[in-house]
């Protein structure tokens, strides 16, 4: 990296200095560009990228008599436009015709042999991008001019703003450039700058945009070129609207341009034959999702500038050349009805019903509404004309209603306030956009999931009890809640796939030998929501009883310590849902028993406000034991060292947590003092 220019009080570097400096930061800038975007192999980190900006920012703000419009730091600097003028193509950007099916590509293909009477031709395809076309003129190297496509013959100057693009060069590189260059490309936001773009206008109470395409356009025709600069614009080139001092194929321009430092996409292909197209455009159908940034399509282009002439024009498209158009992702139809959809964990995902549509190539007649703020967002209701867009494997979704077409006023969809599956209340956290069933043990739609806790290590430990064969009780109805557990025979169990009687006699003997369980395990089997291993204990050791617990007001479980607002209000309504209450009730009918811990009522808080981290194999005790401990006591376990921990307990092999107490002055100790610290001799 070059060094800076030395800043000596003493001494003032001189003006040919610093211009030396200056000029040699605008090469290293430009070749870092020139890296990142027409490469795509950076050679340095952004952070080291902003630093030579910043520093030949400083030293042209100190010498500004050296600044050129050619500069790194001139893409921003315009002042507002009133508006853009209008400016007429040297050379028009015309469109070109479509295909849709393999039948009008071998027919392209077909014309073009016919009249080149050749038996294959040379084609070069790219991906078709959905953004906004450009034309950039080039007059010594330096940008001269940007005008969008407009109506093909006539389009908006909009250079100051084209400036402000980092992908788009300035000034060309290398020997050879042409006195003047006009290329044609296209302008795109790719999905990942859309998406961020987006949350950011959203967090500041800005309109949003529908799409990358929009947003693009967008930001392209803000009259300020500084608020265009802030947007996450990039640019690829797809050819020269003249040829003089370029090559005389296609592809080989596309090189060239590329060593002048004008950004081509990766995916351009020189090929040979209809049918190589034709794979060339399966593939990039199937890769479409992946990229970062939209395609409707991918182009097929005569790659000899001599056939090319030879073919012509017919109206106001290119013999040439044609666009090979993807099944549309988005589609208009009506939607019929919005019902909800219960998932695993008890979320309520609003789902429309819509008349079939043909979209992405499968008729789609479900779409996602994601949650009920994205409804009042989108303001969509029931009988709307809505956009519906289908990308790839990813679940269809309603884009947005068309208020417009609204014949009458349409009443507003809410959440239902009970569950549709099961009737449990639907309740809403102030700080979630998801609305949740509460009957967590007993929504048809939440039951494998409660089940795989209920039955879990650190919960009621039913050895033998795992997701495949919970799948298979669920399917066959032979448990609805986890009481129903302790119904299961031996002979019921055999009677499953893979279930030898053997492993149904050990099944049997396991969840029998769970009957019997601490309270703490047995709230955290639960599933409470918000209610892990630790609070499940704290719980346990002040109420004693699980009907304590049950009859706890929001204020008497916020005087639990650790027990905020939010969890007492989540363990409150728990217990005032009927359907867990009868669940409770139901456990206690067959048999399932408790024991509260032996300080329960008073609680043993010698190590409150501590806070200790375990490393390394303990020979006295599991390291989940000790956790358990030490945290009955009122200590905190911590998985990392921090400055704030009270104490490391390193048993054999203690890893670098060891080290990294010892750097910071922690306090060691062995199992002895583990001892020390639970009261035990």
């Amino acid at each position: 990296m070059l060094a800076a220019v030395a800043e000596d009080p003493m001494a003032k570097p001189d003006t040919t200095e610093i211009a030396g400096r200056i000029e040699r930061l605008r090469r290293e800038i430009d070749e870092h560009n020139y890296r990142y975007f027409v490469l795509d192999d950076p050679a340095v980190p952004d952070a080291e990228y902003d630093r030579l900006v910043g520093e030949l920012e400083k030293l042209e703000a100190a010498h500004p008599q050296l600044v050129t419009p050619d500069s790194p730091t001139q893409r921003v600097g315009a002042k507002p436009a009133a508006g853009f003028e209008t400016v007429a193509h040297d050379i028009p950007m015309l469109s070109l015709g479509n295909a849709f099916s393999a039948e009008e590509v071998r027919e392209f293909d077909r014309r073009i042999r016919d009249v080149l009477d050749r038996e294959e031709n040379c084609y070069v395809a790219e991906p078709k991008l959905d953004g906004v076309a450009i034309s950039l003129r080039y007059e010594d190297g330096r940008l001269a001019a940007g005008v969008t496509r407009g109506d093909g013959r006539t389009g908006e100057e909009v250079t100051s703003n084209v400036r402000t693009i980092r992908s788009v060069p300035l000034k060309l590189r290398g020997p050879g450039i042409p006195g003047r260059l006009e290329v044609r490309g296209e302008i795109f936001m790719t999905r990942s700058g859309f998406a961020a773009l987006n949350r950011r206008l959203e967090k500041a109470g800005q309109k949003t945009f529908v799409n990358p395409r929009n947003a693009a356009s967008g930001s392209l025709r803000q009259l300020d070129p500084g608020l265009t600069a802030d947007r996450p614009l990039r640019f690829f080139c797809y050819g020269a609207a003249t040829s003089d001092g370029l090559p005389d194929t296609h592809m080989a321009i596309l090189e060239r341009l590329k060593e002048m430092g004008i950004p081509v996409s990766p995916e351009v292909r020189r090929l040979t034959g209809v049918d190589a197209l034709l794979e060339y455009h399966a593939d990039i159908l199937s890769r479409r999702d992946g990229l970062d940034y939209d395609i409707d399509g991918v182009v097929y282009k005569l790659d000899d500038l001599d056939q090319q002439r030879e073919m012509g024009f017919v109206s106001r498209a290119p013999r040439w050349a044609i666009a090979h158009k993807f099944p549309a992702q988005e589609e208009l139809t009506t939607l019929r009805e919005i019902q909800v959809q219960v998932g695993r964990t008890g979320a309520l995902t609003p789902v429309a019903r819509l008349e079939p549509v043909f979209v992405g190539g499968v008729t789609v007649t479900n779409a996602t509404l994601h949650n009920i703020d994205e409804i009042r967002r989108k303001d969509v209701r029931e009988g709307d004309q809505v956009i519906v867009r289908r990308a790839g494997d990813v679940i269809p979704e309603v884009v947005r209603a068309l208020h417009e077409r609204r014949r009458k006023e349409l009443p507003e969809w809410n959440m239902p306030a009970e569950c549709p599956e099961c009737g449990s209340r639907v309740v809403r956290e102030a700080d979630q956009a998801a609305h949740r069933c509460t009957g967590g043990l007993v929504c048809p739609a939440q039951r494998k999931r409660a089940l795989e806790h209920f039955a879990s290590r650190n919960a009621m430990d039913i050895e033998g009890l795992g997701t495949r064969l919970i799948d298979q009780l669920v399917q066959a109805d032979l448990v609805a809640s986890p009481a129903d557990l302790y119904r299961l025979d031996a002979e019921t169990l055999a009677g499953l796939e893979r279930m030898a009687e053997k492993s149904a006699s050990n099944l049997v003997a396991a969840i029998a030998a769970s009957r019997e369980v601490p309270l703490g395990r047995l709230l955290f089997a639960l599933g409470i929501p918000e209610v892990g291993e630790v609070s499940a204990n704290q719980l346990a050791r002040h109420f004693g009883s699980l009907e304590g617990l049950a009859r706890a007001t929001s204020e008497e479980l916020e005087a639990v310590p650790d027990i905020g607002p939010i969890m007492a209000g989540k363990i409150h309504a728990f217990f005032r849902e009927p359907h867990n209450r009868a669940v409770v009730e139901d456990l206690q009918a067959v048999g399932v028993q408790w024991q509260a811990p032996e300080d329960a009522g008073g609680g043993d808080d010698r190590l409150a406000g501590n806070t200790y981290v375990l490393t390394g194999s303990l020979s006295s005790m599991p390291r989940s034991e000790a956790k358990a401990a030490l945290e009955a006591r009122g200590a905190k376990v911590t998985g990392s060292v921090s400055k704030k921990t009270t104490a490391v307990i390193a048993g054999d092999d203690p890893g670098s947590k060891l080290e990294k107490a010892r750097e910071l002055g922690v306090e060691v100790l062995d199992e002895t003092g583990l001892a020390e610290l639970l009261g035990e001799d």
